[in-house]
């Protein structure tokens, strides 16, 4: 196909993708500029809601605090017990679900077992930011389509690098001409914006779309891709006429596994056939919630798996570099500073781009015969 036409449908792609979907593509990025610091802005606010808690040498053992949790809240309906973060130095949060559906959260000090406060996740401001980001407040609907959203941010990027002016000249690439016209100036703010942020926004494209449309398998194709054999899912097996081990005696299962490696959350089974999935952190790591994974049959207690984030298999290296690149966690606090820049790049483009698409369906409009024929009876 000729250079030149395969260069035209590029640049159609590029600018109606743009325009069709810019706005969604602007509710994603300045809701994402804000996510970025999610955890620190829910910690303030949480201090300020809750008070803080003063770190001692003893924490309450773990199976007390479930049991204070549940009996606090035995008369809210529906009331069941999902998960538990445990970071050191921070409230222990309990989340469940309730009759009603909601996204219910209990915080506990850890260190005098008292029950701090609760809260509705989904009608903080927060998670109603997180829920218009990930699914535009519309459920399954909506999920799928800013997974939609997040292809198009891709290809968006993909055809933007394609198409950027400073493959022929490198300095005016990234060169804005601020005393020259204001289309000129337009151009080259769409142009330099696109180009430093249009990695990042592949990025974060590509794992938004991984994670919104599980019909596409990606993360099949990953470990056919990187030739890994993929394990299969988990899954307690029920001993008839027995019930499930003590939640004390599978953490001390958990604890002989893996040892010296504190445990930072883990899910409750809720089906018989659920495995008890634990998250621990060994010493010298950086991340809040450590990288050993753990998969416990909640009847025999037997370890059915361990995954060590720290000596992965080739698809679980690409796997894991899914949330630091799509939160811009990978290069600390300056990536994630960068993150909030790039978050307001869409808006930045989005606008450049309509500008340009106004002068040109002026110019359009201007020597179109109907026009001209309406100035000749004027």
């Amino acid at each position: 196909m000729n250079r030149k036409i395969v260069r035209t449908i590029t640049f159609q792609l590029h600018r109606w993708l743009g325009l069709v979907v810019g706005i969604l593509l602007c509710i994603a990025g300045l809701t994402g500029s804000v996510l970025v610091f999610e955890q620190e802005i829910d910690n303030f606010l949480l201090e300020r809601q809750m008070g803080h808690i003063v770190p001692t040498n003893h924490v309450i053992p773990l199976e007390t605090l479930v049991n204070t949790v549940n009996s606090t809240y035995a008369s809210t309906p529906g009331f069941k017990l999902g998960y538990v973060e445990m970071y050191e130095g921070e409230p222990y949060e309990f989340r469940a679900e309730t009759a009603k559906g909601k996204d219910f959260r209990v915080f506990v000090n850890p260190y005098t077992g008292k029950v701090m406060g609760d809260r509705i996740w989904d009608d903080t401001w927060l998670g109603f930011t997180f829920k218009l980001h990930y699914a535009l407040l519309a459920g399954e609907t909506g999920t799928l389509i800013m997974g939609i959203v997040a292809l198009v941010t891709l290809i968006l990027s993909i055809t933007g690098i394609v198409l950027w002016p400073g493959w022929r000249r490198l300095i005016s690439g990234f060169k804005i001409k601020w005393d020259g016209h204001i289309k000129r100036v337009n151009f080259d703010i769409h142009k330099v914006a696109g180009i430093i942020t249009a990695i990042f926004l592949a990025f974060i494209g590509f794992t938004g779309f991984a994670w919104n449309v599980p019909q596409a398998k990606v993360e099949d194709v990953i470990y056919a891709a990187t030739f890994t054999s993929k394990p299969p899912n988990p899954v307690s097996h029920p001993i008839p006429g027995k019930q499930p081990l003590s939640l004390i005696e599978l953490l001390q299962r958990a604890d002989a596994a893996v040892p010296n490696a504190p445990t930072t959350g883990f899910f409750f089974p809720i089906k018989p056939e659920d495995v008890l999935w634990l998250g621990k952190k060994k010493p010298g790591e950086t991340s809040k919630g450590g990288s050993i994974q753990l998969f416990l049959d909640q009847f025999s207690g037997k370890v059915l798996r361990i995954q060590d984030g720290l000596n992965p298999t080739r698809a679980e290296v690409i796997l894991n570099s899914f949330s630091p690149l799509h939160y811009g966690t990978f290069g600390g606090l300056a990536t994630r500073i960068l993150y909030v820049f790039v978050g307001l790049a869409p808006s930045i483009l989005f606008i450049t781009a309509f500008v340009m698409w106004w002068y040109r369906y002026r110019v359009k409009l201007r020597s179109s015969p109907k026009q001209l024929w309406r100035v000749g009876k004027g």
